[in-house]
């Protein structure tokens, strides 16, 4: 059975931002209202945070990637499924860290969205009391608190304890973000570890391209050079794998963001608006791994973002100054008021201020202070879908619009490997 050109296109609208793509199946389940609002599950942390969006005006969203070997009622997965994921035989590792947080930042007028990553460890003052840690840490911390007031009253319900304390992770999260960047976050989704395994199975793979091969143990990547297509247990060690990569975290953060890129793009070109074995598929993932705020009105976004449904969107990594050891941990050394100053020049639309050269260190900081990220990403230089491992950037074109993502690595001499249109490049 084939859908009607009509309801084709809707759906290519609503699918088309590689930024929003935790709210895929969401936006979907709208289109199919009575088939998803029952299982979609839904957050009150927004409240008390200030949050008060106008109608038509810009949006800030909170994209969160949980790194949990639990399931969103605090089940643990499957063994099976653990094996698969090669993320460790015990739900309880990893905890409850946030290691994906990006700002999407929706324009009222349609214009470019801009989409910031924060690197987890950036060692922060947290909010609520809860002190300097890595900005990852915040819905740990917080969950684990809530959760121990709440039994020293009496609370013993395991189902209520954690539906309680996921609420008081979300909420200290987004403060952390909030406070750190100096904005208000409008909206926010959450996504579990499985969903990057549960996403690319539904679409039947996702494409990506390495400079380079690799072979991580802690994360089962083991990947070839060039461009290849990877299922789900592949996705996952893909964007989640920091050892061996150049620049480690930083490294993996770009990973994620060329994993939406290249899944958008397979939404966009590969068929998938014609196939409802799939669509059923990206409704499952919707019930079984998306979170959203109570008060996000899909149809209302999808209205809006028309920037973000064409692919109209430019990722930046945020600014680091090196590198160092809390209480026996790596982190990442960061200026607060640099990485706000940097934010809100992005946010709104202009360049960052590379005029400090404290902003942009030089190859001999760089050795001793960490790496370089670029703080503006610039297209990157030769023909559509050629793609080089320059300082400034990778970038893949598209259609309907350019994703452009950031490269942390620094300038140096390296192969250059050829990948599709929509596909970017990355260590």
């Amino acid at each position: 059975m084939r859908l009607t050109r009509r309801a084709r296109i809707f759906l290519r609208t609503l699918f088309g931002s590689a930024s929003a793509l935790v709210l895929i199946a969401a936006a979907v389940g709208w289109y199919f209202h009575s088939s998803v609002l029952g299982g979609l599950a839904s957050s009150h942390a927004l409240a008390g945070l200030g949050s008060a969006q106008q109608s038509g005006g810009d949006l800030n969203i909170l994209l969160m990637g949980l790194d949990s070997r639990r399931d969103n009622q605090g089940n643990d997965l499957p063994p099976a499924i653990l094996s698969q994921l090669h993320a460790g035989s015990s739900s309880d590792v990893g905890g409850y860290n946030t290691n994906t947080l990006i700002l999407l930042h929706v324009p009222a007028d349609g214009s470019r969205a801009v989409a910031l990553s924060i690197p987890r460890d950036d060692y922060v003052d947290l909010p609520e009391g809860l002190g300097d840690h890595k900005i990852k840490e915040a819905y740990g911390r917080a969950k684990a608190n809530a959760e121990a007031a709440a039994r020293s009253t009496g609370t013993s319900d395991r189902a209520a304890l954690e539906q309680l304390g996921r609420e008081a992770g979300r909420h200290a999260a987004i403060d952390a973000v909030q406070q750190l960047l100096g904005v208000t976050v409008d909206h926010f989704a959450e996504i579990n570890l499985a969903g990057f395994y549960d996403l690319a199975n539904a679409l039947g793979g996702v494409t990506v391209c390495l400079r380079e091969p690799v072979h991580d143990w802690y994360s089962g990547a083991n990947f070839p050079a060039g461009v290849q297509t990877l299922d789900g247990a592949q996705s996952l060690a893909f964007v989640r794998q920091r050892h061996g990569l150049t620049n480690g975290d930083l490294d993996r953060t770009h990973r994620q963001q060329a994993f939406l890129a290249s899944a958008v793009n397979k939404l966009q070109h590969a068929g998938v608006f014609d196939d409802l074995s799939k669509i059923d598929a990206l409704l499952d993932v919707a019930r079984k791994d998306v979170v959203v705020d109570s008060g996000f009105d899909l149809l209302s976004f999808i209205h809006q973002a028309s920037a973000v449904t064409a692919g109209n969107v430019t990722f930046y990594t945020l600014p680091i100054k090196g590198f160092a050891t809390e209480d026996g941990e790596s982190v990442n050394l960061i200026d607060p008021m640099q990485v706000r100053e940097v934010a809100q020049r992005l946010l709104s639309g202009q360049s960052p201020d590379v005029s400090d050269s404290s902003s942009t260190p030089t190859a001999a900081a760089t050795s001793a202070a960490g790496p370089a990220i670029p703080q503006a990403a610039a297209e990157a230089a030769g023909a559509a879908g050629t793609h080089h491992a320059t300082h400034a950037a990778v970038s893949g074109n598209r259609s309907s619009g350019r994703t452009t993502v950031s490269n942390a690595v620094p300038a140096t001499t390296a192969p250059t490997v050829n990948a599709p249109p929509g596909i970017p490049c990355v260590n």
